[in-house]
């Protein structure tokens, strides 16, 4: 069921619960105001090539001039893609966070008297909230430029990376002013998160290949088979959701690191 925003907000419990709320989940369950959500599921985007439009006629350009280039392997062509889809989401997300930022101020702006405290609160909210567009939107410009350099010169052979996050991480923090020993260790660190995001993709192949085994051999009524297959299969799951966990939580610690530096940018 999907609940509006603007009823959301009218009493300051809510209000608070609606800036803090994070802006994809608010979409995710409806939450946003719109009824036509785009569903989000993980943050792992499956291999090949899809028909899914990118909603933006500069990326669908960018994207055909890469495919007919002949700059281009098939297997840069699948991680260019990757980066594409990657790009679409962040804009999705600022989009999501923007619209969430401006009707809390409005609703903030018709409140009757607030009281003081909690106006300050608000306030300061808001605030945060402003500086995560900050920062969602420098990103996105820094990673539009890339797709438009990488779709022109094709890869560089000298890249470091090749994880679509891992790439934007490196990229922001080398707008930084962190020192050079400060990035020489965050540079080993993201080869250890891409290394851990690897393997989580390894699993989550594994797990697919497990299900349909399983499902094959559903069908031949073996249920000894039946039953090891299922024991693997759990034992599976529970390895990649484990892994999926930690590199979400590595993910968090690597982007607010980095964030701070932004944010000592501008002081």
């Amino acid at each position: 069921m999907n609940v509006d925003v603007s009823d959301l907000c009218q009493n300051h419990w809510a209000w608070l619960i609606f800036v803090l709320f994070p802006p994809v989940i608010m979409a995710k369950y409806g939450m946003n105001g719109k009824k036509d959500v785009q569903q989000w599921g993980t943050n792992y985007i499956k291999e090949g090539f899809t028909n899914d439009d990118l909603d933006d006629p500069r990326l669908e350009k960018l994207w055909n001039k890469a495919k007919t280039s002949g700059k281009f392997s098939d297997e840069e062509l699948e991680k260019l893609w990757k980066e594409f889809q990657h790009h679409k989401e962040k804009v999705h997300e600022y989009n999501i966070l923007l619209e969430t930022v401006s009707r809390t101020e409005d609703v903030h702006k018709n409140m009757i008297n607030p009281v003081e405290e909690e106006s300050a609160v608000k306030k300061e909210l808001l605030h945060q909230k402003h500086s995560e567009l900050k920062e969602k939107l420098y990103s996105i410009n820094q990673g539009f430029e890339r797709l438009r350099k990488v779709s022109h010169q094709g890869y560089d052979s000298t890249s470091e990376f090749e994880e679509p996050r891992v790439i934007d991480l490196w990229d922001l923090a080398k707008s930084t002013n962190f020192t050079e020993k400060e990035l020489e260790s965050l540079r080993e660190e993201l080869k250890h998160f891409e290394a851990k995001v690897e393997k989580h993709h390894h699993y989550q192949k594994q797990l697919e290949i497990s299900h349909q085994k399983m499902k094959h051999v559903e069908g031949t009524g073996d249920k000894e088979h039946l039953s090891r297959n299922k024991e693997k299969y759990v034992l599976l799951e529970e390895k990649t959701k484990e892994l999926g966990y930690k590199v979400k939580k590595h993910l968090q610690d690597l982007s607010s690191r980095i964030s701070r530096g932004l944010q000592h940018n501008e002081l």
